[in-house]
């Protein structure tokens, strides 16, 4: 993350979200190093988190943003990796949202405004998405006046790339899927299913509310790689078949290993 923002971000005036973002305005405007902002703002989000959340989160929180200061400090005066605004959108939300997720991904936490969400979100009637994104229209705001409008929409975008980066970084490519197949031919999908992907499959009992037909319902859990075979299964089976797919947040045990699906 570091280097995205010293090398990508700064020397094109586009900003990142949360603390940081605010972080980068501050010291564009002070000429201060941002390694000092980076530390001091997300400071009150530490004591929140030791005392809210636990001492665990909090100095994994610490942590992380100690080692961003001191990176970044030393990064200061690197070249930067390119000039044109628009590739700098894209590389420095992708370089930004690798540092990010793989920081979540291992429990810690680079930017005060997540643990302030998380606080926020037990008293008022908002997701954390919806938290983040209210603070992050203001800071952005702050940007247009600070450099201009065109570099605030860049930032945005810039942050928009890094939000999706992350979720990649977090979940994985192979993050869990669940389908639930309605067909006369189940047993033909369900042999088929772990013969040629090496899934297994569950039965589940249904009953047709206008036919009042007892249907045989299959439940099945996919990486989202798997998705687009398990539909040509369905579908080289049972056209007609009807099929529902839902987000799974975690998948344990079960007998079957997934196979290559070419």
């Amino acid at each position: 993350m570091a280097y995205g923002l010293e090398a990508v971000l700064i020397p094109n005036n586009i900003i990142d979200g949360g603390v940081t973002g605010l972080s980068m305005i501050l010291s564009h405007v002070t000429s201060i190093n941002l390694s000092i902002f980076l530390v001091i703002l997300n400071l009150p989000f530490f004591f929140l988190g030791y005392k809210q959340i636990g001492k665990t989160f909090a100095f994994s929180m610490l942590y992380g943003i100690i080692a961003l200061s001191v990176i970044t400090s030393f990064m200061h005066h690197i070249d930067p990796m390119v000039h044109d605004q628009l590739l700098s959108v894209v590389f420095g939300g992708v370089i930004c949202g690798i540092g990010v997720g793989l920081a979540i991904r291992n429990g810690g936490v680079l930017d005060g405004t997540e643990t302030l969400s998380i606080l926020i979100e037990k008293r008022v009637p908002f997701s954390v998405g919806e938290i983040i994104m209210a603070v992050n229209v203001i800071i952005f705001s702050l940007a247009a006046f600070v450099f201009s409008i065109e570099n605030a929409l860049f930032s945005m975008l810039t942050y928009f790339i890094a939000f999706k980066t992350i979720d990649i970084v977090v979940k994985g490519l192979g993050d869990m899927k669940c389908k639930y197949i309605i067909s006369d031919n189940t047993d033909e999908i369900a042999d088929a299913i772990t013969e040629r992907l090496g899934r297994g499959v569950t039965f589940l009992h249904g009953e047709g509310s206008y036919s009042g037909e007892d249907k045989r319902v299959i439940l099945c859990a996919f990486t989202r790689l798997e998705d687009t075979k398990l539909k040509d299964i369905i579908k080289e089976i049972d056209p007609e078949a009807f099929t529902i797919t839902s987000d799974v947040s975690a998948v344990y045990g079960g007998r079957f290993k997934k196979k290559d699906i070419h």
